[in-house]
C-alpha cells in the first residue's frame, strides 16, 4: 500500500496533456467567440494528441 498510484513520468505526461488541452480550448474559445462545444472538442483532441506525443518523447523509467 506504500506504492504511489501514478509514477512521476505518468503524472508529468498527464499534467502536460492537461495544460496543452486547456490552452487549446481557451485559445479556441477566445478566437471563436462563444463556441463552447467546439472549444471542448478541440481541447480534448489536443489533450489526446499531447499525451501521445509526450509519451513517445519522455523516456521510460529504467529499473
Amino acid at each position: 500500500m506504500d506504492r504511489p498510484l501514478l509514477t512521476v513520468r505518468s503524472a508529468l505526461i498527464l499534467l502536460l496533456g492537461v495544460l496543452v488541452g486547456v490552452a487549446a480550448g481557451l485559445l479556441t474559445a477566445l478566437a471563436d467567440g462563444g463556441g463552447a462545444a467546439r472549444s471542448v472538442i478541440v481541447g480534448a483532441a489536443a489533450f489526446a494528441a499531447a499525451v501521445a506525443f509526450f509519451n513517445a518523447l519522455i523516456a521510460q523509467d529504467r529499473p
